[in-house]
């Protein structure tokens, strides 16, 4: 039973939120300068999980056999969370806009209200309803997905599985904690999915490119490594133990309503950091997002039915 209050778990999810968003603006300067996605990523998720691995240790008490338990729930979180999530945005940015395949990946907690309404077979409350249309509506507007020509099948078809990707991850990190730190379930998923992404770039089936020179970085050049300690630290491993941590207090949906504001920080980011222009309509975006996030808050029984809707998930053992 979570004994925190809903307050603490907001606040600890726009950390969470504020942190993963600051990952655009560092590693932009890396991928600009010769490292593919997929390498950029998977040093990124090594560092997180390494900067986490003595507080996680800590934390475990020596409870070893807690981290034995949760043995599933770490795979699922380095398998699908870490690098299927990660990999499958990346396939679906290669043939479709980096906008939209943002958008359809984020679109992740209306999949969870709709996991919600078929497993409970209870229709959401109006307000759950209208802030997912109000939410919506702002990450289109932030977002502002655009491009040429259609849409490519096959890319839209990545972008689906990066959004269940996401979807997933929020499921897995909401599941009780059966004695499993959060920081132990974020160091030792971000290691393993670490492993796993290496493992792709090692075997050929993703560009795995990197460069250890000068990278340019707010209008000067700095050593490769300073953006990815940035990233590896702050928007890592800061930022994937608080958004699990924030998940077990809130529960999937609404946890991941909260992670939209990741979008918005990150395109302050872009504007503080890179000097990115910002619109209008980005601004309205980010205030109706922050009113969706309100309208689902609301919601008084979202975790009766939410547990009652993933109960089916845990027994498989995802």
């Amino acid at each position: 039973m979570n004994r925190h209050s809903p307050t603490t778990g907001l606040i600890v999810a726009v950390i969470a939120a504020v942190t993963f968003g600051a990952s655009g603006a560092f590693i932009k300067p890396l991928l600009e300068s010769g490292w593919s996605p997929a390498a950029a990523v998977t040093v990124r998720v090594l560092i997180g999980g390494t900067a986490l691995l003595p507080v996680a240790v800590l934390a475990l008490r020596g409870r070893w056999s807690a981290l034995w338990r949760g043995r599933w729930r770490v795979l699922g979180m380095a398998a699908v969370g870490v690098a299927g999530t990660q990999l499958f945005y990346f396939a679906a940015i290669q043939t479709i806009p980096v906008g939209t395949g943002i958008l359809i990946e984020y679109m992740a907690p209306l999949l969870l209200v709709a996991l919600v309404w078929v497993r409970s077979r209870r229709t959401p409350k109006a307000v759950v309803l209208i802030g997912s249309v109000v939410a919506l509506v702002g990450l289109v507007l932030v977002v502002s997905p655009g491009g040429s020509g259609g849409i490519d099948p096959v890319g839209l078809v990545f972008a689906l599985g990066a959004m269940v990707g996401c979807a997933v991850y929020y499921l897995i990190a909401a599941r009780p904690s059966d004695g499993l730190p959060a920081v132990a379930l974020a160091s030792f998923g971000l290691l393993l999915g670490g492993a796993i992404l290496g493992l792709t770039g090692l075997i050929g089936l993703v560009p795995f490119t990197a460069n250890f020179g000068e990278v340019p970085l707010f209008e000067g050049s700095a050593p490769w490594w300073i953006p990815m300690i940035v990233v590896g630290v702050v928007a890592t491993a800061i930022a994937y133990a608080t958004s699990i941590a924030a998940t077990e207090m809130l529960g999937s949906r609404l946890a991941s309503f909260v992670g939209l504001l990741e979008v918005v920080a990150a395109t302050f980011y872009a504007w503080l950091l890179l000097g990115e222009q910002l619109a209008l309509s980005q601004f309205l975006g980010g205030a109706l997002i922050l009113v969706g996030i309100g309208f689902v808050r609301s919601e008084k029984t979202d975790a009766s039915i939410e547990a009652a809707s993933i109960e089916p998930l845990e027994s498989a053992r995802v």
